[in-house]
């Protein structure tokens, strides 16, 4: 731990040092700068991580990767155990031809023991329980039980060497096959492969180098050769077998991430539903908790404003009553703001839809704000296309959106501006609505803001009429309830235009009549020829919503 603390610390003083010799502030996106501490605690658990490996491990790599190669390593001797007791057999039933049968008979037996003390030692591998403390061990004992298997075979193979090209060439395929086999079996300790193959390969090309021919010369470049090979050859199947472990686990690394994000982000779901659950409850008890004196307060103070008991003995006392009852109306405009954002937060703003004519709703609107928009000397131009259909809509819904929209141009149009109402067509069969005005315009970057709950642009705060900053949110939302579509263009000292847009499905039209004649009608009864007279149908129009038929 102590190692690790200084590895740590090295690398922290190497941060420090490369952040001081870099004076200048780079801003980063945002985006940027969300992933970058991902990355970096990411990147750091990763150094931490190969450094304690390189100090626990045997073999350079994880400890964990050194129990599983040891595994593998075991589980591949053992499932080999028959090939090599037969190859075993096979060599000592050969070579009991070029020496005394009872030499070869021990040999055999010799190697069986051996080969025996190796399967044994593997199971009992296996079988104990995963201990990475014990992984140097039980590696050491497999290198000197694979070194002794190795000096076994060498005692065998050159013992006939030197006859004749035919027992020669003989000796070389063995060695070729017990190569080959040992470091197949051994790929996953590349040690223990060369351990049992390296004394069989010097054996023999000794043996054959000594007898002084060239066939012989030729013989021992082959056995090198064929030793580098297959040493090579272990080596890649050593690390094609590393790759695979090392894969796997970052794929369970990386699934244990996603199940912790995924832990984290139900838990902060379930925070979330609880929030809004108390938000709603909150909402619904402070709405009849503020309703009820407000209800009083608007009362009152228009019966002290309409004087209908008598005159004020002071005349100041009627415009105080006047302030507080337009005080109470804002506020009841404001918490019912409120209530709806909050339905439709919550998706339980139900539509109640019918066949609205979206011109009239918005001329409505247009009358109902006309003596406002006097008052500020504001021009309001009516632009709507002749004999538009009935959208199926919610028509308080649409009417919502058409007042905030208004009313939000009124407010930031200054005295003597211009307010351009448009309703017509839209390219793909819809209606659209758009509110234009020649106001102070809303700066690029403050769009997403006065689009947000509660957001207000600067221009807002500077503003004597300031707002909750709930009209746009709440137009954008019940606009998103029909499946219409939202627009917000606004450029500073330019003024803001908003377009909202009903889609096709939602425009109703009437279907034309049909004229043509309908098929005669068959008698019920067969056998009889009574002539039918032809009716000619026709269909009355009706109207439907959701063809643009």
């Amino acid at each position: 731990m102590q190692t690790l603390a200084l590895i740590s610390g090295q690398d922290l003083c190497c941060l420090m040092s490369k952040t001081a010799d870099k004076p200048e502030v780079v801003q980063l996106p945002a985006e940027t700068q969300v992933a970058a501490p991902v990355s970096n605690r990411r990147a750091a658990a990763q150094r931490v991580r190969e450094a304690r490996d390189r100090l626990t491990s045997t073999s350079g790599t994880r400890p964990a990767f050194d129990r599983e190669l040891l595994r593998q390593y075991a589980q591949t001797r053992i499932s080999a155990s028959y090939v090599v007791m037969l190859l075993v057999v096979m060599t000592g039933i050969l070579f009991g031809f070029w020496m005394q049968t009872v030499s070869a008979g021990a040999w055999t037996c010799g190697m069986m023991c051996i080969h025996a003390a190796i399967i044994r030692c593997c199971d009992r591998f296996l079988a104990e329980s995963p201990s990475l403390n014990l992984s140097r061990t039980w590696r050491t004992r497999f290198i000197l039980l694979d070194l002794l298997y190795g000096l076994c075979w060498t005692a065998i193979l050159i013992h006939p060497a030197g006859l004749d090209i035919v027992s020669n060439t003989l000796m070389m395929f063995l060695m070729l096959l017990v190569i080959a086999v040992s470091s197949m079996i051994a790929a996953n300790l590349p040690i223990a492969a060369l351990v049992a193959t390296i004394p069989v390969t010097a054996a023999i090309v000794l043996n054959l180098v000594l007898s002084g021919t060239f066939d012989n010369y030729v013989l021992a470049v082959l056995a090198l050769a064929a030793e580098g090979y297959f040493a090579l050859l272990a080596h890649r199947l050593h690390s094609t077998t590393l790759a695979t472990l090392e894969a796997r686990a970052e794929k369970d690394a990386l699934i244990g991430e996603l199940e912790q994000a995924k832990s984290i982000s139900d838990e902060a779901r379930h925070r979330a539903e609880a929030a809004n659950v108390a938000k709603s409850r909150f909402l619904a008890q402070m709405s009849h908790e503020l309703r009820t004196p407000l209800n009083a307060i608007l009362g009152f103070s228009e019966v002290m404003k309409s004087e209908i008991f008598g005159a004020h003995a002071v005349p100041v006392y009627k415009e105080y009553s006047a302030d507080i009852h337009n005080s109470g109306v804002h506020l009841l405009n404001l918490i019912n703001e409120i209530l709806d954002l909050s339905r439709i937060e919550a998706g339980r703003y139900d539509l109640n839809e019918e066949a609205v004519s979206l011109v009239h709703v918005v001329a409505d609107c247009h009358h109902l704000l006309k003596l406002r928009a006097s008052s500020r000397r504001i021009t309001i131009h009516e632009v709507f296309e002749q004999s538009m259909p009935r959208i199926w809509g919610d028509e308080r819904a649409i009417r919502q959106i058409v007042l905030n929209l208004l009313s939000n141009s009124i407010k930031f149009t200054p005295q003597g501006g211009e307010i351009w109402l448009k309703a017509g067509w839209t390219a793909s069969g819809g209606q659209y609505l758009s509110v234009k005005d020649t106001g102070s315009g809303i700066a690029e970057d403050e769009i997403p803001v006065v689009l947000a709950s509660f957001g207000q642009g600067s221009n807002s705060i500077k503003s004597a009429e300031q707002g909750a900053g709930l009209g746009l949110p709440i137009a954008k939302s019940l606009i998103d309830l029909h499946g219409g579509t939202f627009t917000l263009r606004s450029k500073l000292r330019f003024g803001t235009e908003v377009i909202v847009t009903f889609p096709p499905e939602r425009v109703m039209s009437a279907l034309a009549p049909l004229t043509d004649e309908g098929p005669p009608l068959q008698p019920e009864s067969s056998g009889t020829s009574s002539p039918i007279d032809k009716r000619r149908v026709r269909r009355k129009p009706i109207m439907i919503a959701g063809t643009g038929l």
